[in-house]
């Protein structure tokens, strides 16, 4: 039996099956479509989501998401609890969602029914795969044996150089989303320019403008060589809002410039649809060098 489990969010967006191969317990956000309370990636796939967000008319109003309750947490500990004495729980940046304060809440009224379990709640900093490399890394560490306290260094080391970068055809969803201002989204839309998200210390910012896809995918490509060390490998998450042969355009851009150890395809969880659009191609990485024990 492992000395550590992990728990994680939805949002980490992790690839089919991993979670069950790495036993990483996944607690689900939640979506609100036409007044039902979805769990995200579990009452609704990413595909599903990406066709029916495509569907609505410009003037829509967007479904809301809401994180994990305490009580959705406690439950993931408590289960947690049966399969390792020290559990490590990643979230999603504190400075977008209010999951980590939920579990933290969580944590300490699971220790009320397993004192005898310790549990780590960690604040990423970060979201979709990017939070997903940490909690892959965690687990895959977890499984050679690795101490709770050799996981969390682990994870510690990978937060500063663990990056995301995607874009989109617009800029409406995280403005609809409260994620930009009005300005940004004014000028976005007025140049109908293709915007270049990133996230620095758990807050989005826009890492560039380019005039077509192909353009922004080079330069995502230009901006992951630029950030690593020369000869330095990574590990590369392609993640994407049903559009697969976008995000193997991309990987391939990537490739030509950094070495690559890993590729995973991942689609973007539906909670994080909901703020960045179907269509939406990006990029979590991590150097090889900072993610293994």
């Amino acid at each position: 039996m492992a000395r550590v489990a992990v728990v994680t969010d939805s949002v980490a967006s992790l690839p089919e099956g991993a979670a069950a191969e790495y036993g990483i317990i996944v607690v689900p956000y939640y979506v609100h479509v036409q007044g039902q309370a979805l769990r995200d990636g579990v009452d609704i796939g990413p595909q599903a989501f990406a066709e029916y967000l495509a569907s609505l008319p410009k003037e829509a109003e967007l479904p809301k998401t809401a994180n994990p309750g305490p009580g959705d947490y406690e439950a993931a500990y408590l289960q947690a609890a049966e399969r390792a004495p020290a559990i490590l729980s990643l979230h999603m940046t504190s400075r977008g969602s209010g999951a980590y304060q939920a579990a933290l809440v969580g944590r300490g009224m699971a220790l009320q029914h397993r004192p005898d379990v310790e549990i780590r709640v960690v604040d990423t900093r970060n979201v979709s795969m990017c939070h997903g490399w940490m909690s892959l890394q965690a687990a895959r560490a977890a499984a050679q044996g690795a101490t709770l306290e050799e996981v969390c260094a682990l994870v510690q080391r990978m937060i500063p150089v663990t990056r995301m970068l995607q874009t989109a055809d617009t800029l409406r969803y995280l403005y609809m989303g409260g994620r930009i201002g009005r300005a940004q989204h004014f000028v976005g839309a007025l140049l109908n320019i293709k915007p270049i998200i990133s996230m620095e210390d758990g807050e989005i910012v826009l890492a560039g403008l380019a005039r077509s896809r192909p353009r922004a995918y080079r330069r995502i490509a230009e901006l992951v060589a630029e950030a690593v060390p020369g000869g330095e490998g990574i590990r590369l998450a392609l993640t994407h809002a049903a559009a697969l042969e976008e995000a193997e355009a991309l990987r391939a851009l990537v490739a030509e410039r950094v070495p690559v150890v890993e590729t995973l395809f991942c689609d973007l969880s539906p909670a994080l649809m909901v703020h960045s659009g179907p269509g939406t191609v990006g990029l979590c990485y991590v150097p090889e060098g900072a993610s293994r024990l």
